[in-house]
């Protein structure tokens, strides 16, 4: 779906120009941003209601801004490409934008914002907490609203959300099937984040799952919010207990700090995390040479080698000032593709209500599928889950290498 003529160059140049303005922390709860504000024909459509209006929530500033940024940059991005290639049915693509600040209740109001403005679909949340408590508007609404990060189970409750990410209890099932399918070892330690819904909810479906396919857990330390920079409790049992892989289902911030004290302990084991451990080479003043050889279960890396890959991954440079795009960005743009395809296969047009539009896509999104970054091919179940093939990569020299 992709073209690389001059009106695209076009476009991803307007794109990079508000990319770049989001990322150097510009962006605020009463930003709107188009993915193709450069574009003669994107501009009088949308002056025409002649446009599909896709909004996008997710934090654009504080200590979250790395998720969102990269949220809006993929949905821009793949908005831009649908553009020059001739819109959906015909009909150009607009994206717009809001901060939530990863607040949930600033979330609400960046989706009554983004309602007045138009939207049509939604894009996100971001953030499950701020995911979940918009998807009791827009089941009010009868919006549809594909998430293409928030993991947690109940982001997915009601018919009209779906997401494109890995669920929690997914993530935890995969990770321990994957662990015993590479053979990386028996004996397993496990850290985790008793206050996150996110990292208890992998925790647990890991440990059910360990359990299935022969995994000894020898060690299970919790944290909380109030205590995530000493580490060494945690990872004195996981040593004690002999483990051979410690699982780290949290985010990237406090797995740096793990790293960096296990390193002073003389403990290395395989790390093993899930997908928000994607981002640790880019903590500041972290010394990535102490994650090397870490593991972690995404469906995405920017280093593989595959042509949609690659291209999404230019493309995606060359918008936003070379930053590379990590899997949530991959995740939001496959978000917009799948709702490109599902509009199409649907056969809608945006001057649809709000809600036929979602009974629209709701109707086939269990029989489309999409050639993604994330997945390929790309499916979705009726519970809103999606079908597609994890992976697991290890950090060497610096660079994500898919473990065979």
């Amino acid at each position: 779906m992709k073209k690389t003529g001059k009106m695209l160059s076009l476009v991803l140049a307007a794109a990079m120009t508000a990319s770049l303005a989001a990322g150097c922390g510009s962006s605020s709860a009463g930003t709107t941003s188009t993915a193709a504000a450069a574009s003669t024909e994107a501009t009088a459509a949308g002056a025409d209601g002649e446009v599909f209006k896709i909004g996008v929530i997710g934090p654009l500033t504080g200590g979250g801004a790395a998720y969102g940024i990269a949220v809006k940059n993929g949905a821009e991005l793949a908005a831009a490409e649908i553009n020059a290639a001739g819109g959906i049915n015909g009909y150009q693509v607009e994206i717009l934008s809001q901060d939530d600040e990863l607040n949930s209740e600033k979330s609400v109001n960046a989706y009554n914002a983004l309602k007045d403005q138009g939207m049509q679909i939604l894009d996100g949340t971001v953030t499950s907490a701020c995911s979940i408590a918009v998807s009791e508007l827009t089941k009010e609404d009868n919006m549809f609203q594909l998430t293409p990060s928030g993991s947690a189970t109940d982001c997915t409750k009601y018919d009209n959300v779906f997401r494109t990410c890995f669920s929690d209890p997914q993530q935890g099932v995969l990770s321990a099937d994957l662990i015993a399918e590479k053979g990386l070892g028996t004996k397993v330690g496990i850290i985790y984040d008793n206050s996150d819904s996110y990292s208890s909810g992998i925790e647990a479906a890991f440990v059910e799952e360990a359990a299935k396919v022969g995994l000894e857990i020898v060690s299970e330390e919790a944290f909380n919010a109030d205590n995530k920079t000493d580490f060494s409790t945690q990872l004195q049992a996981a040593k004690d207990g002999g483990a051979e892989i410690v699982f780290l289902p949290f985010y990237y911030t406090e797995a740096s700090l793990v790293l960096q004290q296990a390193s002073n302990m003389d403990f290395s084991p395989i790390f093993f995390g899930c997908d928000g451990m994607d981002g640790i080479l880019t903590v500041e003043n972290f010394d990535t040479s102490l994650a090397e050889g870490l593991m972690l279960m995404t469906p995405y890396s920017p280093t593989a080698t595959d042509e949609k890959t690659q291209t999404f991954v230019k493309n995606s440079e060359a918008a936003n000032g070379g930053e590379v795009p990590n899997q949530f960005g991959a995740d939001s743009y496959d978000s917009i593709y799948a709702i490109k395809a599902a509009i199409e296969a649907a056969n809608l047009t945006p001057d649809m209500s709000v809600s036929d539009i979602c009974d629209g896509i709701k109707g086939v999104m269990t029989e489309i599928s999409v050639d993604g970054v994330t997945g390929s091919p790309l499916t979705w179940t009726a519970d809103g889950e999606p079908s597609k093939a994890p992976k697991v990569y290890s950090i060497t020299n610096g660079e994500y290498v898919e473990v065979e």
